[in-house]
Protein backbone atom coordinates (compact mmCIF):
# COMPACT_ATOMS: atom_id res chain seq x y z
CA UNK A 1 0.00 0.00 0.00
CA UNK A 2 3.23 2.19 0.90
CA UNK A 3 4.51 2.05 -2.38
CA UNK A 4 1.61 2.38 -4.37
CA UNK A 5 0.89 5.83 -2.32
CA UNK A 6 4.41 6.74 -3.31
CA UNK A 7 3.85 6.17 -7.05
CA UNK A 8 0.30 7.92 -6.86
CA UNK A 9 2.15 10.96 -5.22
CA UNK A 10 4.45 10.77 -7.54
CA UNK A 11 2.43 10.97 -10.71
CA UNK A 12 0.03 13.48 -9.29
CA UNK A 13 3.11 15.81 -8.50
CA UNK A 14 4.22 15.51 -12.31
CA UNK A 15 0.89 15.93 -13.79
CA UNK A 16 0.72 19.03 -11.66
CA UNK A 17 3.96 20.12 -12.47
CA UNK A 18 3.42 19.71 -16.12
CA UNK A 19 -0.59 21.47 -15.77
CA UNK A 20 1.82 24.26 -14.63
CA UNK A 21 4.19 24.14 -17.11
CA UNK A 22 2.24 24.05 -20.19
CA UNK A 23 -0.14 27.03 -18.76
CA UNK A 24 3.31 29.29 -18.57
CA UNK A 25 4.01 28.17 -21.99
CA UNK A 26 0.37 29.33 -23.33
CA UNK A 27 0.48 32.46 -21.32
CA UNK A 28 4.20 33.53 -22.16
CA UNK A 29 4.69 34.01 -18.63
CA UNK A 30 7.98 35.51 -17.98
CA UNK A 31 8.29 37.00 -21.48
CA UNK A 32 9.66 40.28 -21.95
CA UNK A 33 10.28 40.89 -25.13
CA UNK A 34 13.70 41.72 -24.55
CA UNK A 35 16.34 41.09 -26.82
CA UNK A 36 20.08 40.19 -25.07
CA UNK A 37 23.60 39.67 -26.22
CA UNK A 38 25.64 36.81 -25.54
CA UNK A 39 29.52 37.97 -24.33
CA UNK A 40 27.96 41.50 -23.73
CA UNK A 41 25.06 40.81 -21.16
CA UNK A 42 26.06 38.56 -18.38
CA UNK A 43 22.36 38.00 -17.45
CA UNK A 44 19.71 37.12 -19.84
CA UNK A 45 16.33 39.18 -20.48
CA UNK A 46 14.08 38.35 -17.62
CA UNK A 47 16.07 36.51 -15.36
CA UNK A 48 17.59 37.26 -12.19
CA UNK A 49 20.59 36.37 -9.52
CA UNK A 50 20.14 33.91 -7.41
CA UNK A 51 22.85 32.64 -4.93
CA UNK A 52 21.59 29.52 -4.20
CA UNK A 53 20.55 26.88 -6.22
CA UNK A 54 17.18 25.43 -7.01
CA UNK A 55 16.03 21.73 -6.93
CA UNK A 56 13.61 21.06 -10.25
CA UNK A 57 12.90 17.81 -11.43
CA UNK A 58 9.71 15.43 -12.82
CA UNK A 59 8.31 14.44 -9.37
CA UNK A 60 11.90 11.48 -9.14
CA UNK A 61 15.36 11.79 -7.76
CA UNK A 62 16.92 8.56 -9.18
CA UNK A 63 19.07 6.72 -6.51
CA UNK A 64 22.15 5.86 -8.42
CA UNK A 65 25.11 3.83 -7.25
CA UNK A 66 28.21 4.83 -8.67
CA UNK A 67 29.52 2.01 -8.85
CA UNK A 68 26.74 0.52 -10.78
CA UNK A 69 26.11 3.42 -12.98
CA UNK A 70 26.93 3.34 -16.78
CA UNK A 71 27.33 5.54 -19.91
CA UNK A 72 25.67 4.50 -23.11
CA UNK A 73 26.95 7.06 -26.03
CA UNK A 74 26.31 5.39 -28.97
CA UNK A 75 23.77 5.93 -32.55
CA UNK A 76 25.38 7.47 -35.51
CA UNK A 77 29.08 7.23 -34.30
CA UNK A 78 31.86 5.24 -35.56
CA UNK A 79 32.50 3.82 -32.19
CA UNK A 80 30.05 3.62 -29.57
CA UNK A 81 31.05 3.02 -26.18
CA UNK A 82 29.82 2.32 -22.85
CA UNK A 83 31.58 3.72 -19.77
CA UNK A 84 31.23 2.65 -16.10
CA UNK A 85 32.36 5.08 -13.25
CA UNK A 86 35.83 3.94 -13.20
CA UNK A 87 36.19 4.13 -17.17
CA UNK A 88 34.26 7.42 -17.15
CA UNK A 89 36.50 8.88 -14.25
CA UNK A 90 39.60 7.34 -16.25
CA UNK A 91 39.00 9.91 -19.39
CA UNK A 92 40.45 13.23 -19.69
CA UNK A 93 39.10 15.73 -17.03
CA UNK A 94 38.11 19.39 -17.44
CA UNK A 95 37.41 21.76 -15.29
CA UNK A 96 35.08 24.55 -16.29
CA UNK A 97 33.53 27.89 -14.49
CA UNK A 98 29.99 28.94 -15.96
CA UNK A 99 26.44 30.79 -15.11
CA UNK A 100 23.19 29.01 -15.74
CA UNK A 101 20.24 30.13 -16.59
CA UNK A 102 16.61 28.53 -15.68
CA UNK A 103 14.07 29.00 -18.23
CA UNK A 104 11.84 29.81 -14.31
CA UNK A 105 13.63 33.02 -14.79
CA UNK A 106 16.66 32.49 -12.24
CA UNK A 107 20.67 32.55 -12.91
CA UNK A 108 23.63 31.45 -11.43
CA UNK A 109 26.50 32.89 -11.66
CA UNK A 110 30.33 31.25 -11.32
CA UNK A 111 29.49 27.53 -11.31
CA UNK A 112 32.36 25.43 -10.87
CA UNK A 113 32.39 22.33 -12.81
CA UNK A 114 34.44 19.02 -13.20
CA UNK A 115 33.75 16.29 -15.68
CA UNK A 116 34.43 14.62 -19.29
CA UNK A 117 34.25 17.49 -22.10
CA UNK A 118 32.28 17.06 -25.00
CA UNK A 119 34.95 17.58 -26.96
CA UNK A 120 36.83 14.54 -25.74
CA UNK A 121 33.90 12.34 -26.11
CA UNK A 122 33.07 13.71 -29.60
CA UNK A 123 36.75 12.86 -30.18
CA UNK A 124 36.00 8.77 -28.87
CA UNK A 125 32.76 8.13 -30.57
CA UNK A 126 33.14 9.58 -34.28
CA UNK A 127 29.82 11.06 -35.20
CA UNK A 128 29.24 9.70 -38.72
CA UNK A 129 28.41 12.67 -41.18
CA UNK A 130 24.19 12.03 -41.04
CA UNK A 131 24.37 12.96 -37.42
CA UNK A 132 23.20 16.17 -37.05
CA UNK A 133 21.18 15.86 -33.74
CA UNK A 134 21.48 14.13 -30.42
CA UNK A 135 19.42 13.55 -27.73
CA UNK A 136 20.05 12.89 -23.86
CA UNK A 137 18.17 10.22 -22.06
CA UNK A 138 18.00 10.00 -18.64
CA UNK A 139 17.23 7.64 -15.44
CA UNK A 140 14.12 9.15 -14.64
CA UNK A 141 12.98 8.92 -18.51
CA UNK A 142 13.72 12.80 -18.97
CA UNK A 143 14.93 13.11 -22.49
CA UNK A 144 16.05 16.75 -24.30
CA UNK A 145 17.48 17.47 -27.84
CA UNK A 146 20.15 19.29 -29.20
CA UNK A 147 21.95 20.17 -32.19
CA UNK A 148 25.61 18.40 -32.64
CA UNK A 149 26.54 22.47 -33.07
CA UNK A 150 25.45 22.80 -29.43
CA UNK A 151 26.95 19.86 -27.95
CA UNK A 152 30.07 21.50 -29.42
CA UNK A 153 30.40 24.38 -27.46
CA UNK A 154 33.72 24.85 -25.81
CA UNK A 155 32.19 25.06 -22.83
CA UNK A 156 29.59 21.68 -22.55
CA UNK A 157 30.72 18.65 -20.68
CA UNK A 158 29.43 15.82 -19.15
CA UNK A 159 29.57 17.25 -14.87
CA UNK A 160 30.28 14.66 -12.46
CA UNK A 161 31.60 17.20 -9.67
CA UNK A 162 30.58 20.88 -8.60
CA UNK A 163 32.26 23.74 -6.52
CA UNK A 164 34.91 20.71 -6.00
CA UNK A 165 32.13 18.09 -4.67
CA UNK A 166 30.78 15.42 -6.27
CA UNK A 167 27.13 16.12 -7.56
CA UNK A 168 24.24 15.07 -5.14
CA UNK A 169 21.56 13.33 -6.28
CA UNK A 170 19.13 16.14 -6.14
CA UNK A 171 20.94 17.88 -8.42
CA UNK A 172 21.76 15.10 -11.02
CA UNK A 173 24.51 13.26 -9.57
CA UNK A 174 26.51 10.90 -10.34
CA UNK A 175 26.35 12.45 -13.59
CA UNK A 176 24.46 15.55 -15.35
CA UNK A 177 25.28 16.97 -18.71
CA UNK A 178 26.21 20.81 -18.55
CA UNK A 179 25.01 22.94 -21.69
CA UNK A 180 25.27 26.36 -20.26
CA UNK A 181 25.30 28.70 -23.17
CA UNK A 182 21.28 27.49 -23.22
CA UNK A 183 18.25 27.53 -20.79
CA UNK A 184 19.13 24.69 -17.89
CA UNK A 185 16.60 22.36 -18.87
CA UNK A 186 19.04 21.68 -21.59
CA UNK A 187 21.24 19.89 -19.15
CA UNK A 188 19.96 17.02 -18.78
CA UNK A 189 20.16 15.27 -15.38
CA UNK A 190 21.12 11.64 -14.44
CA UNK A 191 22.18 11.13 -17.67
CA UNK A 192 22.28 7.49 -18.71
CA UNK A 193 22.81 7.78 -22.71
CA UNK A 194 24.20 9.89 -25.51
CA UNK A 195 22.16 8.96 -28.51
CA UNK A 196 23.37 10.75 -32.17
CA UNK A 197 20.63 11.36 -34.53
CA UNK A 198 19.71 12.15 -38.52
CA UNK A 199 16.99 13.80 -37.34
CA UNK A 200 15.70 16.07 -34.89
CA UNK A 201 13.40 14.64 -32.49
CA UNK A 202 11.69 16.99 -29.57
CA UNK A 203 12.27 15.88 -25.77
CA UNK A 204 10.62 15.60 -22.90
CA UNK A 205 9.81 19.88 -22.03
CA UNK A 206 10.30 20.70 -26.33
CA UNK A 207 7.06 17.62 -26.34
CA UNK A 208 5.26 20.44 -24.07
CA UNK A 209 5.65 23.79 -25.23
CA UNK A 210 9.05 24.77 -24.93
CA UNK A 211 11.10 26.38 -27.04
CA UNK A 212 13.11 23.77 -29.47
CA UNK A 213 16.38 25.60 -29.26
CA UNK A 214 16.27 27.51 -25.68
CA UNK A 215 18.50 30.45 -26.02
CA UNK A 216 18.77 32.62 -22.98
CA UNK A 217 19.81 35.95 -24.74
CA UNK A 218 16.81 35.77 -27.71
CA UNK A 219 14.15 34.87 -24.64
CA UNK A 220 13.54 31.51 -26.47
CA UNK A 221 11.26 29.96 -23.66
CA UNK A 222 8.58 28.68 -25.19
CA UNK A 223 7.66 27.39 -28.84
CA UNK A 224 5.53 30.75 -29.96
Amino acid sequence: MGAAMGIFDTDAKRQKLLDKKRQWAEEGRLLTGKTGIRGRDRLPPGQHEVKNWPILDLGVQPNIDRMKWKLTIDGLVENPVTWDWLEFFSQPQVTWVSDIHCVTAWSRYDNEWMGVSAAHILSVVRPLAAARYLMFHSQDSYTTNLTLKQFSDEDVLLAHSWQGELLPREHGGPVRAIVPQFYFWKSAKWIKRIEFIAEDKLGYWENRGYHNTGDPWKEERYDR
